[in-house]
């Protein structure tokens, strides 16, 4: 989101009365609420479900980025529904949410090697050798937001497809 939001200069600000840090962009023409969790990232339904609401957001207009142990590496993958994939995070939103008909770009991070916990593995940093690509992973997420935010969910999903299959 981060990405996101210095394209467009945009700056994020505490929300009021939610847990959450928002940055709103137009882009062409299309007013965006970005939206940073102040909370864990299992408790992100209590951001989430009151963002969503404050602003009236249709669930078909909601997107949540989140990292996926099962995708590869610097690899993307859009959805919308489903469960939550075992992350959390998503758990969190869609007990909140009540509903779980919302888009997910999900990020690849790879599987944890051996028997790393999975938590300690997404917590930690990216190596040195893996930065260049998480960058152009960052670039690429901010392209498919956009798209999402301009164009809807199926064009986001099949430039999201492509960079899946080609990054």
């Amino acid at each position: 989101m981060t990405t996101l939001a210095e394209r467009h200069d945009a700056r994020f600000k505490r929300a009021p009365r939610i847990r959450a840090d928002i940055a709103e962009i137009n882009i062409n023409g299309v007013r965006a609420i970005l939206s940073r969790p102040t909370t864990f990232m299992n408790e992100s339904g209590e951001a989430v479900a009151p963002l969503v609401r404050y602003f009236g957001i249709p669930l078909a207009r909601t997107l949540i980025v989140h990292d996926d142990i099962d995708l590869p590496f610097a690899k993307m993958k859009m959805q919308e529904g489903r469960g939550s994939g075992g992350n959390n995070g998503v758990a969190s939103i869609i007990k909140s949410l009540r509903d779980e008909e919302f888009w997910r770009l999900k990020c690849g991070v790879g599987r944890p090697p051996g028997r790393m916990n999975p938590a300690a593995f997404v917590l930690k940093r990216f190596a040195k050798h893996e930065r260049d690509e998480i960058e152009l992973l960052l670039q690429y997420g901010a392209d498919v937001i956009e798209l999402f935010v301009t164009a809807g969910g199926a064009e986001a999903r099949q430039q999201a497809g492509e960079i899946g299959r080609g990054a």
